[in-house]
């Protein structure tokens, strides 16, 4: 839908991509995978490195594409339309790819990123835990340095890619320091599997099934000191750099709602009630209206929200959060007034209309729910707002009475004009 904005590159890849979706993915694979008779979709993978269809934001000397957010925005909308499961699989090296190019070094780059955009080995991220939740920074899986290495003891939970990864980033305690401030608290380690690192159980899904996401434990796991991204107990910088990725991708994979949609347009074209096919009812032809006009503006939003990270805008962390709010809530939208169209047949397995609504779900839960998408919200928009720096007119003194005494007054205009008593 948005050709033409993309260069001719980027349209290349998204075209790329499309083929890829049409002509490498059977329906027979996205059926053994909501059976979870798939447990990880490795066939997946190996399919998209043969492609080098991995790591396209990534340098071409670790086999990636060097291409701009906005492809990867265009290519993951493609890939969106196959279910959450498999966007996950695909848009991970965007996640985990971004710690290990921003903040990895050399030998963790020739040793990691780049057999993992090959395609050799797979990865997964380990950040939530059984008490954390969204308190992120309050994580008790922790790590102590002893030496040479550290010893990492803890547990992590809805790892999508637990069963089936080869490696992972891990978040962990290494500051005991019971004053420790809670950004300085915490670091980020690539975790090789290992006979300590133990996927103790697979979760039964809504949705999204086949992706392997279970609960990690680690017990006394052994951690080469140089598996430490960045600084020690800066995994915070990680975090947040790596948020941009998480965000944008849930966004961008909630884009490929469109199947559901076009899905739901085709059948309203043939199934016919008193005499006439479906989509000449109003009440049909609204909601197609409603719903693909809610698809257009996730777009422009995740599609602005890509070209502003890939210009450094800097109020990107805002535009992020509320294209993932925004696009994830439509989808969801989206897809019931989709199922509504059909009718019954849409809440049958006749048609994966009802696949689509329970994939589509999650995508308001992980990478961040719409509260905390809210709270990053309004949290950057006021700093950006209240910045002594911030240059705008100020509608303020636009009132018919500028000066009149109901404005808002601080503390200290009740001080001058009252006295001690109004403190």
């Amino acid at each position: 839908m948005y050709d033409f904005m993309l260069t001719p590159e980027e349209r290349k890849l998204k075209e790329e991509v499309r083929q890829f979706v049409r002509e490498e993915i059977t329906g027979d694979f996205l059926r053994k995978m909501d059976k979870d008779e798939i447990p990880y979709p490795r066939e997946f993978v190996e399919k998209l490195a043969e492609r080098g269809l991995r790591g396209i934001r990534f340098p071409k000397k670790y086999g990636g594409r060097a291409m701009s957010w906005v492809a990867d925005v265009a290519a993951t909308e493609e890939i969106g339309c196959l279910g959450m499961a498999l966007g996950c699989a695909f848009v991970m090296p965007s996640i985990v790819g971004e710690a290990l190019n921003v903040f990895g070094t050399e030998e963790q780059k020739e040793k990691y990123l780049k057999p993992y955009i090959e395609g050799k080995l797979v990865a997964a991220e380990a950040l939530t835990e059984p008490r954390g939740g969204s308190d992120f920074f309050g994580a008790m899986t922790r790590a102590e340095l002893q030496g040479d290495h550290f010893i990492l003891n803890g547990m992590k939970r809805f790892v999508v890619g637990a069963e089936g990864a080869d490696f992972f980033l891990v978040y962990c305690k290494t500051n005991f320091d019971p004053n420790a401030h809670k950004y300085n608290r915490l670091s980020l380690l690539i975790v090789d599997r290992s006979p300590g690192v133990k996927t103790e159980y697979l979760y039964g899904l809504m949705g999204c099934r086949g992706g392997g996401t279970g609960r990690l434990v680690f017990r006394d796991v052994r951690v080469p000191k140089e598996n430490l991204v960045g600084e020690l107990h800066d995994g915070a910088a990680c975090f947040n750099q790596m948020m941009i990725p998480e965000r944008l991708t849930s966004a961008a994979g909630c884009l490929g709602v469109w199947g559901a949609l076009d899905l739901a347009v085709r059948y309203s074209n043939r199934r016919r009630t008193f005499g006439k096919v479906i989509r000449e009812y109003q009440a049909v032809g609204f909601k197609v209206a409603d719903a693909i006009t809610s698809l257009d503006a996730s777009r422009a939003l995740t599609y602005m929200a890509a070209r502003a990270v890939d210009e450094n805008y800097p109020h990107v962390r805002r535009l992020v959060s509320e294209a993932k709010r925004f696009t994830t809530e439509a989808a969801w939208d989206i897809v019931n007034k989709a199922m509504q169209i059909m009718g019954g047949i849409g809440y049958t397995d006749v048609y994966p209309i009802e696949r689509a609504l329970r994939d589509i779900r999650l995508g308001m839960l992980w990478t961040g729910t719409s509260e905390i998408m809210n709270l990053m919200i309004q949290h950057e928009y006021y700093n950006q707002v209240l910045d002594p720096s911030y240059d705008s007119r100020k509608l303020e003194d636009d009132a018919m009475h500028p000066d009149d005494s109901e404005r808002c007054y601080t503390d200290d205009d009740m001080l001058r004009l009252f006295g001690d008593g109004m403190a």
